[in-house]
């Protein structure tokens, strides 16, 4: 049996927040590695180590985590954010059996959406709700005092002038002389 690398072609897919990237294992291999760079000058994030024995996973970033089946190697990409757009190279070494394989499978270009450009947006509209809101309170509150002003208004002049009664004044009883 020689090794044999998969055609198929790389897996992306964004679930909850996360991109994953799953590529098929090579058959017929007993120990290999698969690694995840990171730009042009293919910095390396993340790396599984295969063998029959064990399995060996390595992240020099916090967002990078591997995982592993029988049939396929997965990367998971954590909490990215802007900073993190780049071009993602998936490479693959063959150790046994011999002879030694190197080779780069794809590379994917990542975009990542600023989480912060949606929060902002939302905080705009809310602001402007919330001025709104206020404006409208103010009006309605000066035109309550304005017809509450105008019918005190009415009331104490209607009183004065419309009344039956004239007002009295509080007089005090006449003293009777006495005999």
């Amino acid at each position: 049996d020689q090794p044999h690398v998969s055609d198929s072609q790389v897996v992306v897919e964004f679930e909850n927040g996360n991109f994953n990237f799953t590529f098929p294992n090579p058959q017929n291999v007993s120990e290999f590695s698969m690694i995840l760079f990171k730009g042009r000058e293919k910095k390396e994030i993340c790396a599984l180590h295969l063998t029959n024995e064990r399995v060996i996973s390595k992240s020099n970033v916090t967002y990078c985590q591997t995982e592993n089946s029988n049939s396929s190697t997965t990367f998971i990409l954590k909490n990215l954010e802007r900073k993190h757009i780049d071009i993602y190279t998936y490479c693959l070494e063959i150790f046994l059996p011999p002879p030694y394989i190197d080779c780069c499978l794809k590379e994917t270009y990542l975009y990542i959406q600023d989480k912060e450009d949606c929060f902002s947006l939302g905080l705009v509209s809310w602001i402007i709700i919330g001025l709104i809101i206020f404006a409208i309170t103010c009006v309605c509150c000066v035109v309550v005092c304005c017809l509450r002003n105008k019918n005190q208004k009415c009331e104490s002049n209607s009183h004065e002038y419309n009344s039956e009664y004239m007002p009295m004044a509080a007089v005090n009883a006449a003293k009777k002389p006495r005999i």
